[in-house]
This record gives structure tokens, sequence and C-alpha cells, in this order.
């Protein structure tokens, strides 16, 4: 065996940092490779650890298949059929959803199988309690029927939350909330109380999350064709013929909700809208954010959170944009082109319920 000197035990421990070198790089450009094409997040990974660490499942990717089981009976789609008398896309080819416009057998079918949990947040304080039994009761009857759906209920009246024979796989979760004097706070309130809910119990017990106003009743199904990444409402009063310099946007520029004269796609209302759980909390968290910035610069939105919901679904276009049979009025008559009224809000004395007065 030959000798071996200083100077080439030098070099090859020269040669074998650089090869360590090599393959390190490699190992990271190849981590990088698999975080960027299937998992986008910003964290730093280096190891199969750290990948669980940083790149949970994204349970909202598999909502995305849209598959089904075979041996499923509809009736054949159509190329030349289907209404003429209403819009049913957007000009950023989105679905806009009407009755006719899909298959409750088949989009049922589809969802069904995907198993979804599905978060409803509805806020009942003061007197706005009275409204939790038909809610409750007719949601039970039409709201995603054969769903697992937990009700979220904001209240600072427990005891007035009604006893309410749920299905299989529902139930209802009451969370405390502080007493309010004017409405305003209230309705600003749940972007907050969304936000925090969703960061602390949430997203461990659902895959999507609906907002909608107590003050509301469901008449006819609300099923699975509402679902998507973000659904939006068109509001009843201004989904047709209206110019959008004449929807009720916050037009200050000082407000954080401010949309220009010349900008807008539709009114959506604050009353329903929904969406998977992250795209959710990106929604509230902003919205609550900035409604808090107006309120440090002493301004409050127009319409409270429906203008910074308006202002953030401009700029963060809804996936899915339901008609306004997802949300009518009994104050109003219902017009030709909504064929079903799917949910409503009831007629009610404002003066007697807010616990201040005014728009």
């Amino acid at each position: 065996m030959g000798y071996i000197s200083r100077n080439h035990i030098l070099i090859i421990l020269i040669i074998l940092l650089a090869l360590l070198g090599v393959m390190y790089i490699s190992l990271k450009d190849n981590i990088s490779y698999f975080r960027y094409v299937f998992c986008p997040t910003d964290a730093p990974l280096t190891n199969d650890e750290l990948i669980k660490q940083h790149c949970p499942e994204d349970k909202s990717r598999r909502f995305g298949d849209l598959k089904m089981q075979p041996g499923l009976h509809y009736a054949q789609p159509s190329t030349q059929r289907g209404r003429t008398d209403v819009n049913s896309v957007t000009n950023w080819n989105a679905p806009l959803v009407w009755e006719g416009t899909f298959d409750r057998v088949l989009i049922d079918a589809i969802y069904k199988q995907q198993d979804p949990r599905v978060a409803v947040i509805v806020l009942a304080v003061g007197k706005y309690t009275r409204f939790l039994k038909k809610f409750l009761e007719s949601g039970e009857k039409f709201f995603l029927v054969n769903l697992k759906v937990t009700y979220y209920i904001f209240t600072d009246n427990e005891q007035d939350v009604p006893k309410i024979e749920l299905a299989e796989g529902r139930r209802i979760s009451i969370l405390p909330v502080p007493s309010a004097k004017r409405w305003q706070e209230v309705v600003l309130s749940r972007m907050k109380w969304a936000t925090v809910t969703i960061e602390q119990k949430l997203r461990d017990e659902a895959d999507y999350l609906f907002m909608m106003d107590v003050d509301s009743v469901f008449h006819n199904t609300f099923g699975s064709e509402s679902l998507s990444k973000l659904s939006a409402v068109l509001h009843r009063g201004y989904y047709k013929n209206v110019p959008r310099k004449q929807f009720p946007y916050e037009r200050r520029p000082e407000s954080k909700a401010y949309i220009p004269i010349d900008e807008g796609d539709y009114y959506y209302t604050a009353a329903v809208w929904g969406g998977y759980i992250e795209d959710m909390y990106k929604l509230v968290k902003h919205c609550y954010e900035q409604s808090e910035e107006d309120a440090k610069n002493g301004i409050e939105a127009a319409w409270q959170e429906e203008s910074h919901l308006n202002r953030y679904l401009l700029y963060n276009k809804p996936t899915k944009v339901l008609s306004p049979e997802y949300l009518w009025s009994d104050y109003d008559a219902v017009q030709p082109d909504i064929k079903v009224v799917r949910v409503s809000q009831i007629v009610k004395n404002y003066s007697e319920v807010r616990p201040n007065k005014g728009h």
C-alpha cells in the first residue's frame, strides 16, 4: 500500500466537498421545483420533514376534480338549447348561475362524492335572534341537503338560540360575541369575528364557508351549484339595466373601499357569499383590516362591509356569480327572469329590531 501524503488527503477532501456541494445544489433545486409545481408557498424546504410541514395537503385542490360515479342517469346536455333571457357567463368567463343553467342531479352527485364540510356564519345579536328559528328550519329543508353543514351562530343571547332538529352530519356551534349599540357595528364586526374564527377553529372543521344574514328564509333548493373557490351573489336591486356609475359603491377616495365612478362589474350583496375556507379567509381578513384603517381615519364606508366586499371582488374576481335567486327580498315583486327564489330576506320593522336608526 503506497504512502498518501498530506497534500493528497487535502486534495481528496476538496474533491469530496465539491461533490457534496453539487449534490446539495441539485437536491435544493429539486425541492424548489417540487415546491413550485405542487406546493405554492414561500417557506424554505430542505428535506421531507420540512416539505410535510410547509406543504400540508391542500384540501381545496380535490374539490376542483369534477368526478362522478358510473351509472348516474341525467339529461344529455345540449350545445344549442338553454336560457336565452339571461346571461350565464361573466366577461371573465366565470359561470353566472341561474335556474336552468345546470343539472341538479349531476352537480349534486359530483359534490356529494367530494364530501365537503360546509360552515355557515350568521350573526344573531340583540333582537335578531328572533329570526334564527325560521332560518335554521328552512336551511335544514333546502340548504346543501345531504352535505355536512355546521351553523356557526355568533350571538350575545345564547339562551335565545332555538333547539332545532338537525339532519345527520349537521350541527350548530354557538359562539358568544359582545352586544353592540349601533347596527353598523354589528355588520362591520362580522368580518372581524369570521377572521378570528377561521384562524382559531374553522380551518380544522370546514372546507367551504358561507356568510349569510340571519333575517332570511330558504324557500327552494340552495345546492351544490353554489360551491366554488369564491362565489358572490348579485344584488337584486342592481342586477339589470343599471349603469355602473349608479351602483352604491363607496365613492370617497379617502376610504379603503373606494371604487372610481368608471369602474365596476356588478354590485354584490353582503347578505350571502361563500367559497373555499382559505379564499374566504383572505377576503374577510382583508375587508376587516381595511375597515379598521378607515376607522382610524374617521371614515365608515357607505354600506359598511358590503362596500369593502365589493371593492375586494372587483379586483379579485369571484369564480362563480350567483343570480339574485340566491338572495331576493319579500319587499320586492319577483321578476320574470327569477324562476326560483331560493332565499329571501323577510319583511321587518328595522326601527324596532335594530339598536339604532339610520340606513
